[in-house]
């Protein structure tokens, strides 16, 4: 395995403790063809991938206006409606006669069935429904809407397409129909029952995962560790080190508020905490607690301010002046308004380096071309924050309704073959496990967050105020190492390359061949993965990609790696014990908050 090295000339080095304690196999190394065209990740710069915002419902009322916009374009544009209703006639003409030769992407897996091509009804009805997508948005593109309006009908007619493929139906599924005469119809009567069983308990929508087999503390989360800290709010978690040596300086997690800290720590070959612990690297990691209806004034400020005691706990406890600190997704923006309030008291110097993951601080410019701009109306904004005000919370499923519905293929029709047409059971995976395993958010932290969107408050100083002090994240001066997906859909590669630029042309950018949390879920040993990292000097993204230089086969954590080492101070015997006098190990990791549900 090729393991990148290339860190800031300007870092001080120190040499690595040696990794004397848990023992990996030895990889091969791999060689990656490398053809994947860079242009295709320039290419999503103008056309960034659809962004869903899981804090703002999509409404019924939202849909209907967004429909209007398909007939509007109709009624505005009635020659091109015409003239492209005239072309899908034509195609379907060359169908009928056999002289199609319109074929489905072959990435697209709802139609690599080989009877698609094959049979030549399914064939021509899988050519129609191509075709008569195909003429649909070209001609929205052909439209005179404004841009939004044209945004808002894509967004409709995607919905209708992807619901209406024929690869849905028992009828017309050469798979399900094979299964169907395979079982004699046990395969359709499995499906009707689960189907029923999701109309209750899932409230329609096919089930992703069989969480079953999943154990959190048994068989996923099982990283050594201790809770060395507890109050209302999180545990703070204190990994044992796996070498003889460690570094001086400790590395504090600030994991999402959405969903739960362990998806860093899932099986013990994808767990990058084991990985932080095999790098000598004094690890600490927050456990948010699971909010409930009392806990609806928690805020930004407060979930800031319990950063600072993980920070102040982790500081004592290894008698360091000053840490690391890493944030991914909602985790740093939280680490973000914790730095702003530091600076703004002149105690910036309790921070001296930052990890950042699949997070997007400045987020009108990174998102206003994706579906967060799409719901983000004053409107539909006010309402999400009576809703969760009414409540007391918002719920970690409705959240992954959101989510479900900006990747309908991948999230909800995929499983309603594999679940209703086939009948099957729906995997064990435990990503998907993690996944499902959501939280709560308070209200008050909802409503903070949606004011974030608004007021975008990190790229404009003075906009936001984190326990009576105003944040600028001008003056915030901290290492940075930041990380993107290209094929992220919910924090484009694109607005996180926008944080890596706040904090300076010297911050390290990488970006990962990766989706959101497979950005960060990302061991050595995958031979398809591979990523670019480089100074974030250059002001677009497009213009940083161009110049990156030679893309680096394999995982970013060993690169990460040597970043972090040169960055945590001088080694020193690793504790033989976690916690200290003052701070005594409360119960083993992963603690308690992370089995409330």
């Amino acid at each position: 395995m090729s393991r990148a090295t290339r860190t800031s000339d300007t870092a001080p080095h120190t040499q690595r403790p040696p990794a004397t304690g848990r023992k990996r196999r030895a990889r091969k190394p791999v060689e990656v063809p490398d053809d994947t065209p860079l242009e295709a990740l320039i290419g999503s710069t103008a056309n960034p991938p659809l962004a869903g915002n899981p804090l703002v419902s999509m409404r019924p009322a939202d849909l209907a206006n967004w429909a209007g916009c398909l007939f509007k374009a109709v009624g505005t544009s009635p020659l091109k409606a015409g003239a492209h209703a005239g072309g899908y006639l034509k195609s379907l003409r060359g169908i009928v006669a056999g002289h199609s030769g319109i074929t489905p992407d072959p990435k697209d897996k709802r139609f690599a069935d080989p009877a698609w091509q094959s049979n030549a009804f399914l064939r021509a009805l899988l050519q129609s429904y191509l075709a008569g997508q195909s003429e649909l948005t070209r001609f929205i593109e052909s439209t005179d809407l404004a841009p939004l309006e044209k945004s808002r009908a894509r967004f409709i007619a995607a919905l209708l397409a992807d619901a209406l493929a024929p690869s849905n139906s028992p009828l017309t599924n050469p798979a399900a129909l094979r299964k169907l005469v395979d079982t004699g119809g046990m395969s359709l009567a499995r499906g009707i029952r689960q189907f029923g069983q999701d109309l209750l308990s899932n409230r329609g929508l096919p089930r992703q995962v069989d969480s079953a087999p999943f154990k959190v503390g048994e068989n996923i989360a099982t990283a050594k560790g201790e809770v060395v800290f507890r109050n209302d709010m999180f545990e703070l978690l204190q990994f044992a080190a796996t070498t003889e040596q460690v570094y001086t300086r400790p590395l504090v997690m600030s994991p999402p508020q959405i969903n739960k800290y362990y998806a860093i720590d899932l099986s013990p070959e994808k767990s990058l905490i084991q990985w932080i612990q095999d790098s000598g690297v004094s690890l600490f990691v927050i456990s948010w607690r699971n909010p409930t209806r009392e806990h609806r004034d928690w805020g930004l400020s407060d979930y800031a301010l319990c950063l600072d005691q993980a920070v102040e706990v982790a500081r004592r406890i290894t008698g360091s002046p000053d840490v690391n600190m890493g944030g991914s997704c909602s985790g740093g923006i939280t680490l973000a308004a914790y730095l702003g309030w530091l600076a703004a008291r002149g105690e910036g110097h309790k921070v001296a380096n930052t990890s950042w993951a699949v997070c997007v601080l400045d987020m009108p410019s990174a998102l206003d071309d994706t579906t967060l701009g799409l719901f983000n109306t004053p409107a539909a904004l006010r309402a999400a924050k009576a809703s969760s005000r009414r409540k007391g919370v918002l719920s970690g499923q409705g959240m992954g309704r959101m989510f479900a519905w900006m990747r309908p293929n991948d999230l909800i029709w995929s499983y309603w073959v594999n679940n209703y047409l086939l009948g099957n059971k729906p995997p064990a995976f435990d990503i998907l496990a993690w996944n499902n395993d959501t939280t709560r958010l308070p209200a008050q932290l909802h409503a903070d967050y949606l004011d974030l969107i608004q007021q975008n408050p990190y790229s404009n100083p003075g906009a936001l105020e984190i326990a009576g002090e105003s944040i600028d994240m001008t003056q915030v001066k901290v290492g940075a190492y930041v990380i993107g997906g290209t094929t992220d859909h919910i924090t484009p590669w694109q607005g996180c390359y926008s944080t890596a630029r706040l904090f300076g042309e010297d911050t390290t950018y990488v970006l990962s061949n990766a989706g959101h949390l497979q950005s960060l879920v990302n061991p050595p040993g995958n031979p398809k993965s591979f990523y670019y990292a480089a100074p974030a000097a250059t002001e677009t993204p497009e213009a940083w990609l161009q110049t990156a230089g030679e893309r680096q086969q394999g995982s970013w954590w060993p690169h990460w790696r040597d970043w972090i080492g040169q960055r945590s101070g001088d080694s020193r015997a690793a504790p033989k014990k976690l916690g200290s006098r003052k701070y005594p190990p409360l119960c083993p990791a992963p603690g308690t908050y992370v089995m409330e549900r």
